[in-house]
């Protein structure tokens, strides 16, 4: 169940944005696809490629949240391929799970912080499948202060930008 614990990846082009930092010269795209980004990092000289999204619709009684993605990452060097990690822009609760719906098939992810992975590589493989094979997902979680969340994810695009990392990446 060990995961990393920060994701390091320039989220530019996953938050919308055109134009890369000088400090992320070797951040590049792969290109976008319907409501998803594929993006190839090379700036901590170790290749790192992920596909990228933010949700589609937030819903939740809160006040304030930082940003809200949901990333599929490899990692090469590190023999990690295929992790989906998701960014809550909030604290969750500790202990409690985070549910992902995915066209009614349901997956759980641990969460630590702002974040929460599946619980391991079979777990990413599964939802891989099930995220190539749908339309939508949906991410519910709880934050620190006990507020609920719902977003909710398109996947529209989500097997080309897995194409392109899975290319960059040499899957």
């Amino acid at each position: 169940m060990i995961r990393p614990m920060a994701l390091r990846v320039g989220l530019a082009l996953v938050l919308g944005c055109s134009a890369m930092s000088s400090a992320g010269a070797q951040q590049r795209s792969l290109g976008s696809f319907n409501d998803w980004t594929a993006v190839l990092d090379a700036s901590a000289g170790k290749k790192l490629c992920y596909a990228g999204s933010k949700p589609k619709k937030s819903e939740g009684k809160y006040t304030s949240r930082g940003d809200v993605h949901l990333l599929v990452t490899h990692r090469p060097a590190e023999k990690v391929s295929g992790e989906i990690s998701v960014t809550a822009g909030y604290t969750y609760r500790d202990g409690k799970d985070v549910e992902a719906v995915i066209d009614g098939k349901t997956f759980k992810l641990f969460s630590r912080g702002e974040n929460a992975w599946a619980y391991d590589a079979n777990a990413d493989r599964s939802m891989i499948a099930a995220m190539k094979a749908g339309r939508q997902m949906i991410i519910r979680g709880t934050s620190a202060r006990g507020t609920q969340t719902t977003d909710t994810y398109s996947l529209a695009g989500f097997s080309a930008a897995l194409a392109a990392i899975d290319k960059a990446c040499g899957k």
